[in-house]
Formats: structure tokens, sequence, C-alpha cells
């Protein structure tokens, strides 16, 4: 539905260049949410503002089913426009409208008759979860209720693509989860392709299905988000997926400990999916003749199923070591040794 080619964003001044976007190629499918991660400074931002022209590209294409929007004049961009919705971290609200005026505003502007607006917002109103809100001012809302005004009012002119521009960075963890589990509901209810930029890791793993990682104006990495999170290739995807899984324990990582190990294998096993439910360590300690000893563990779930990984022990003879290690890896659980005493 969304290609994006060769997309550039350079800014000048009198002393130097920036190139905040840099040759950008990018294909998302219809109705998917797609996210784009980064730190500070990537061009995540950039990027995002660059599909509905609120920022002109320097060179390179944005097509949103089959259209250029990059070559639209400013009349026919302005109707485009109204396909294209969009969050922002703070909000954007008009403090002195209510909810319903808030969220009536991109109405009034495409001329829609006050009859229909009003049945609009109502069912806006409920969809987001404010009924009983109307009449507030944005000064008597919680932040996760501004939001949610924000998300209404993006969606008043019955979009294609929602764009969020770090929708939840300025809430606290439980309204962010809050708010992610509206932007599921509002994707699966309206089949609404959303587009998602954060620098949070978490926020990709819980309703993203699939992830690009920018660094330097650049996609360095990109994928299925289960594909990303358990086989992450560049350093600053690993360091995204550690938001989440967390690092294994000092244990792990101190060479000099792990050389200290006097006897068994540590091993790293990776769960995905259908095997994060199967009680495999269960069914190794009843059919091999190993002892094991857990020593860190998690798992998390995605869109598109669970993962996980798990860090033990095991001790015995080496050739049962080795049988329960190639059992493991008939049931689709990937093993890394760590170390071997």
């Amino acid at each position: 539905m969304i290609v994006i080619d060769q997309l550039s964003k350079i800014f000048k001044t009198n002393e130097h260049e920036l190139k905040a976007v840099d040759d950008l190629s990018l294909s998302i499918e219809k109705g998917e949410i797609f996210g784009v991660i980064g730190y500070s400074g990537a061009g995540k931002s950039t990027f995002i503002r660059l599909i509905n022209r609120l920022e002109e590209p320097t060179s390179g294409t944005v097509e949103i089913e089959g259209q250029n929007i990059t070559g639209l004049a400013r009349h026919d961009l302005r109707v485009k426009r109204q396909e294209i919705g969009m969050i922002f971290q703070h909000f954007n609200l008009l403090w002195s409208r209510t909810v319903e005026e808030n969220i009536a505003f991109p109405l009034e502007i495409a001329g829609t008759s006050k009859a229909n607006i009003k049945v609009r917002v109502q069912e806006l109103i409920d969809l987001v979860g404010l009924t009983g809100k109307e009449k507030n001012y944005p000064s008597q809302l919680s932040g996760g209720q501004k939001q949610r005004v924000g998300i209404a009012r993006a969606l008043a002119n019955k979009p294609k693509v929602l764009l969020c521009d770090e929708a939840t960075s300025a809430l606290d963890p439980e309204t962010t989860d809050s708010i992610l589990a509206l932007l599921v509901d509002i994707n699966e209810k309206l089949g609404l392709t959303i587009i998602l930029i954060t620098h949070e890791m978490h926020v990709i793993q819980k309703i993203c299905h699939n992830v690009a990682v920018m660094e330097a104006g650049r996609i360095v990495e990109q994928g299925n988000v289960l594909e990303v999170f358990t086989h992450p290739k560049k350093p600053v995807t690993k360091k995204f997926v550690e938001q989440v899984m967390g690092k294994p324990n000092d244990e792990l990582t101190d060479d000099l400990l792990i050389e200290h190990i006097s006897d068994g294998h540590v091993l790293k096993l990776t769960f995905v999916k259908e095997t994060a439910n199967q009680a495999i360590i269960s069914e190794v300690a009843k059919h091999y003749d190993v002892d094991i000893n857990i020593i860190q563990g998690n798992i998390k779930q995605t869109q598109e199923g669970a993962y996980g990984s798990l860090y033990l022990q095991m001790t015995g003879d080496l050739s049962a070591v080795e049988q329960a290690m190639q059992f493991i890896r008939s049931t689709s659980v990937d093993v890394e040794v760590i170390a071997h005493g």
C-alpha cells in the first residue's frame, strides 16, 4: 500500500548540511502496524513527517495506494491529507475547545455538515472510550485522555493511514499500555494501516507486525518483529532488544567467571511461538541422565506470537548432554552453547 523509494531530507545551514533521512526505501502493507524505532537523532521524526509532507523531501518519492504524494500540488495535497491521520507526542490539542470541539475541528475544515459532524464525533468519542467527557476541556483531562482525543481527531475524516509520532512517550507505563491496546483495537476494527515511530522497544513488541530500525537517517535492519527480536543483527538493534529482554546476569557476561565453571555446559535456549509453551525442560529431565540448573529466563508476547530465552547449566555425561541438546533442537528451539566446563 505504501511504497517509499530513495527518500532523503537534507537540512542546510550556512555552515553545513545535515542529512536527516538518507536514501530510505521501504514498503508497508495495507492494514499492518509498522514500527520504526531509533534513538534520538536517528531521523525517525523527520521520516514520518515526510510521509504526509509536513516536511518537504529533498529527493525520493512516497506512494500511497499508487498515488505519488511527493508529486501533488498544494491543493491536491490538502485533499489527500484527509486520508492520512496523525497523532503527536504532546497531543497538539486546541486548549480553548472542548473534547467534542477538538474532534470536530478537522471535519469543519473539510466542510462537513453540522449534522454529520455531530454523528461522527459521537462515534469517535465512543470508539476511543471518552463517553461522558464530551464537554471537558483539555486542562480537565489526564494525559491518556488527551491522547485519546488526539486519536479521535486523527480518525475524524476516516483516514486510510494513521501516523503516530512518539504517541506514548509522554505517558506513564500503564497509560501507555491502554493507548497501545486502543491502537490495536482501531487497527483490527477499521483495517487501518498504522505507522508508529518510537524509541521504546516494548511499544514495538506489544503491537507491531513489522519493524524497521533507523540509525543516522538510514534503515539498518528490518523485518518481522519476532525475527528481529530473536535474531538481531546490528549492534543498535541488539541494544533495543535488551530494553525488553534484559541483559543476561553478570555471571554470563563476565569471561573470567565463565572460565571458572567447573563442569557442565551453560546454554542459551531461544523459544519462538509454539515452542514457548512447551514443557521442554521437564521432558529433558525425565528422559536424559542430566542435571539442569536454571540460571535466568523470560518470555514476552508480540502480535506475531510469544518468544523468549532461557539460560541454564546442564551437567552430566558428555554423551547424555549432547543427546539432550539434540532433543531440544529437534523441537525447533535454538540452542547456543555459552560456555562449558
